[in-house]
């Protein structure tokens, strides 16, 4: 059974479909490969016990094959900021480590009715807070490329049960680089999708700030596009939700046009090595046919900067302000978490009008860039995955940085867009740990997107570089 995980999740599901191979066989092999790797890199928590999964696989087969859907009999995890019923959701919080849900959110629902047995959750920072997967619930994930390093986050438990080869599809979510940055540190592909693309939990507050979106990570494009297929699509309790364009995967790449914009003209430290290896990866999108050229900053970053700072505090504060508020759960917060809120509630409604209207600018700005380019590019982070004991890089190279998340900022002109971004692997510095470029458009580029990482997979096909302490294990 080991050969079913060189396998896409393509073609499992159509062994899957054909009768090939059983749900309850791939049930079995992954419930061992995850008892023998998982240990290293805690990666999936809150998995649930083997009878009750095998019992859910034996139902899967016994379901007509006209009557299966998309990803009938694959075992997934889903982030642990999701709520899954019948599975512990934690959100990386002691506030929520006892908590069972009776009921899914959207995400994990439309995977269910896919077919998809969940198995268990991936590893966060507590409440999606940094690009480090470490909480006081279940502690650190572990780069597979190297366990003495962090594998990011905040979907870093997603990204590196993939890279371990442990998953076939993985859930993630995106409001500050979250599917971008761990799929760079894994050797992995992930989009963050047009806002609105992948409807939110339609509960709470759902008009304003619209910063994050759900999206699919995978070990090539073509299971990108797998599972996109079942998240995306309109809710109808969920405003500003937009259809996705039907378009082949497959396609002629020859004269796309795409922006290299490096660390933004030097506003954005850089670790050794880093702009150097996405440059080399734009030479397999030239060689494709693709015109590459290095664009000049396009806009302001300390307006940028200015505008996310406000925009993300306000959201923050709006979402986990109750929390702080009780003298007996402020405790458990994390000080990431409280100097967010914190500052939130110190924002007068000037200053989100300010932060907005930079956005908008940003926006139109983006547009007019995507009339004379097809994508634009920047590197997934500005370091190399770093030391797991490290909460946060204070320097990078040599610069220091002023809050928790400043490391990540070439993240943030796709956020505040609500852009579509597609990371596709870049290669490996000189430690042997990999990076990944971020290609982005205007919004409701993403199939283009997908095409573009689909030739450069063919071409390049980077993630058949397997982490070595698992290249050759079972």
């Amino acid at each position: 059974m080991m050969g079913i995980f060189a396998l896409e999740a393509g073609a499992l599901l159509a062994a899957l479909r054909g009768g090939e191979v059983s749900a309850a066989a791939v049930m079995a092999a992954t419930l061992d490969r995850i008892a023998a790797r998982n240990p290293a890199i805690n990666a999936i928590v809150s998995l649930l016990d083997r009878d009750t999964l095998m019992a859910a696989a034996a139902r899967a087969d016994a379901v007509p094959v006209a009557d299966r859907g998309a990803l009938h009999g694959l075992p997934m995890a889903v982030k642990d900021l999701v709520a899954t019923a019948g599975i512990r959701s934690t959100m990386g919080s002691p506030l929520y480590a006892d908590h069972i849900p009776d009921r899914d959110d959207l995400l994990a629902a439309r995977l269910r009715g896919a077919g998809a047995i969940l198995i268990g959750k991936t590893n966060v920072p507590e409440f999606g807070l940094g690009s480090q997967s470490f909480n006081p619930v279940f502690g650190a994930t572990r780069n597979p490329y190297d366990p003495t390093r962090t594998a990011g986050g905040s979907s870093g438990g997603a990204a590196a049960a993939l890279a371990a080869g442990m998953l076939w599809l993985a859930d993630g979510s995106d409001m500050m680089g979250s599917l971008r940055n761990p799929a760079g540190w894994n050797n992995a592909y992930s989009l963050r999708p047009s806002w609105g693309v992948v409807p939110a939990e339609p509960s709470g507050e759902m008009f304003l700030h619209a910063l994050s979106t759900d999206g699919p990570m995978a070990r090539c494009p073509a299971d990108l596009a797998l599972l996109l297929g079942v998240l995306a699509g309109p809710d109808p309790r969920m405003p500003h939700t937009r259809p996705l364009p039907p378009a082949p995967l497959a396609a002629d790449v020859t004269g796309r046009r795409i922006g290299w914009l490096a660390d933004w003209g030097g506003a954005w430290p850089m670790e050794d090595g880093i702009l150097e290896t996405c440059a080399a990866a734009l030479e397999s999108f030239a060689a494709l046919g693709c015109t590459v050229e290095e664009l000049a900053p396009p806009f302001s970053h300390d307006a940028l900067w200015e505008s996310w700072t406000v925009l993300r505090q306000f959201a923050v504060a709006g979402r986990l302000g109750a929390a702080d508020d009780d003298p007996a759960t402020r405790g458990a917060l994390k000080p990431e978490a409280i100097w967010e809120i914190e500052a939130g509630r110190r924002l007068s409604a000037a200053d989100i009008q300010s932060a907005s209207l930079i956005r908008s600018d940003w926006y139109r700005c983006l547009a007019g860039l995507a009339e004379r380019h097809d994508a634009l590019a920047l590197p997934t982070a500005q370091v190399w995955p770093f030391d797991i004991d490290t909460r946060w890089p204070d320097r990078v190279a040599g610069v220091a940085m002023d809050t928790y998340h400043r490391w990540m900022e070439v993240v943030i002109p796709v956020s505040l867009a609500g852009a579509p971004a597609v990371t596709v692997p870049a290669g490996f510095g000189a430690a042997g740990l990999p990076i990944g470029l971020q290609l982005f458009a205007s919004r409701g580029g993403d199939m283009g997107l997908l095409q573009l990482a689909e030739a450069y997979h063919r071409a390049t096909g980077w993630p058949q570089r397997r982490p070595p302490a698992f290249a050759s294990a079972p």
